[in-house]
């Protein structure tokens, strides 16, 4: 008799020894239970994991337990492990490394674990149960986080690990589906409390946003995760163009006189005469590979002022961007370089530091030993705004004051002296100089800045 659930088969190859990951929840009960009533049929090895994240207590151990029972009366091996998830995001926290959430601690060391089953050797590929319903939610708060196409792409069918696969046979799959599979079967699962704690934001968009999208549009979760097949073959295609042009335009290390290049300089270059042949689309993807294999992983604004740079500055102009990534315009090329440029170039005091931010947008300025953020409260996104120290002749417009007063003048005040003077940081928008630091201006309509120092 066929299953009545939406299991891409084509995933599941003869002979494949599947461990089957096994929370004891719907979904992966389902899945579990789906892959062993058509096995004669497929032909696989499957087994059963589960992993004890040390999370909710007795309810947790109930679950062990209940995944243990259901693998021995179905006949397959059952693995089992157990970590201590707010241990490891806490000890993440004292390592200075950046703070996890309790769900994404879980999700690191669910799929280490995974890893360390494919690398036993007792099976081949581990399926975990997503559907459809948890690809829905997957799109929709990468959106709402400004991701891009590869973002958008949400769950992958497939993941390639060097120690084997994870394979998600169950995406087309709804939650509805699933219950009346198992219900039809006279099958029980277990409940996770923690799935109706409005404190996590997936659960914030499974019981309140995606209800109420729904109720603009009933096939809203059909709907994106049809963008997520799109988005993923859009990838793809997009991944092999830039192995197509990416050799043709990013360049290696600095050219020399008399022709050529020069070996082990960091960073990559691209010749801006060739870029701005590309359409848009294909530039930004240019900047991003760029990026990428540099360590950076620029957001939309940080991209867009690298391609503004690229298309429209002029030779001196420089750019430190928040994502880890550098720029300079030459005449020909825009160089990019990981980190700050400051430290890579190491400027003297004479020289003159220029580097442009998106607005709204983020710097991290070595150069200035500070971090500064401008936030647009009003009017559009996509200007640019300059990072540099102060020239003769800039005025600036102190609160409360009655007219505008040079910038030499206001260092005279505040006693500022030697390099410090000549090294001290303004920006400008518009033409004008909106923010110096250690003075208050006043304020520009529509924008926010904040500052601080970098570390030491």
């Amino acid at each position: 008799m066929p299953i009545a659930l939406p299991v891409n088969t084509s995933l599941l190859k003869p002979g494949l020894r599947l461990a089957v990951g096994l929370s004891g929840g719907a979904d992966s009960v389902a899945l579990l239970r789906a892959v062993a009533a058509q096995n004669h049929e497929l032909g696989l090895v499957i087994h059963a994991a589960h992993l004890h994240h040390g999370l909710r207590g007795s309810e947790a151990d109930g679950d062990l337990a209940f995944c243990r029972e259901l693998a021995a009366g179905l006949g397959v091996p059952f693995h089992e492990s157990r970590v201590d998830t707010a241990a490891e995001a806490r000890a993440d926290r004292q390592r200075g490394k950046k703070a996890e959430t309790i769900e994404e601690a879980a999700r690191r060391l669910r799929y280490a674990w995974f890893r360390q089953l494919l690398a036993g050797g007792e099976v081949d590929a581990v399926a975990t149960a997503h559907t459809l319903d948890d690809q829905a939610e997957t799109v929709l708060a990468r959106f709402l986080r400004g991701a891009w196409t590869e973002g958008l792409a949400g769950i992958h069918p497939v993941i390639e690990f060097p120690e084997g696969r994870i394979l998600r046979p169950m995406l087309s799959a709804t939650r509805a589906q699933v219950e009346e599979f198992l219900r039809a079967l006279g099958q029980p699962w277990r409940e996770d409390s923690s799935n109706r704690h409005l404190t996590f934001t997936r659960n914030r968009i499974r019981h309140e946003l995606l209800p109420l999208l729904e109720s603009w549009n009933p096939r809203l979760k059909e709907h994106l995760a049809q963008m997520a097949t799109l988005a993923l073959d859009e990838e793809a295609w997009w991944s092999e163009e830039m192995k197509r042009l990416a050799p043709q335009l990013l360049m290696e290390g600095r050219p020399v006189r008399g022709g050529g290049r020069s070996a082990g300089a960091d960073g990559l270059a691209i010749d801006v005469t060739r870029l701005r042949a590309l359409a848009p689309a294909a530039q930004r993807r240019l900047l991003r590979e760029a990026a990428r294999r540099l360590g950076a992983a620029p957001d939309f604004p940080a991209t867009e002022a690298l391609r503004k740079l690229a298309m429209e500055g002029r030779a001196g102009q420089r750019l430190e961007a928040a994502a880890g990534i550098a720029a300079e315009r030459t005449a020909r090329e825009l160089r990019l370089t990981p980190g700050g440029i400051a430290a890579a170039a190491k400027k003297t005091p004479e020289e003159a530091l220029e580097f442009q931010i998106a607005v709204p947008g983020e710097i991290s300025a070595p150069s200035f030993g500070l971090r500064l953020r401008i936030e647009r409260v009003a009017g559009e996104a996509g200007e640019m705004a300059i990072l540099r120290n102060w020239k003769p002749g800039d005025r600036v417009r102190l609160r409360h004051s009655s007219a505008p007063r040079k910038v030499k003048e206001v260092l005279e005040r505040m006693r500022v002296t030697g390099t410090a003077r000549e090294l001290w940081p303004v920006i400008e928008f518009g033409g004008q100089i909106i923010w110096m630091q250690g003075v208050e201006l006043e304020p520009e309509a529509g924008l926010a800045i904040v500052s601080e120092p970098l570390p030491e």
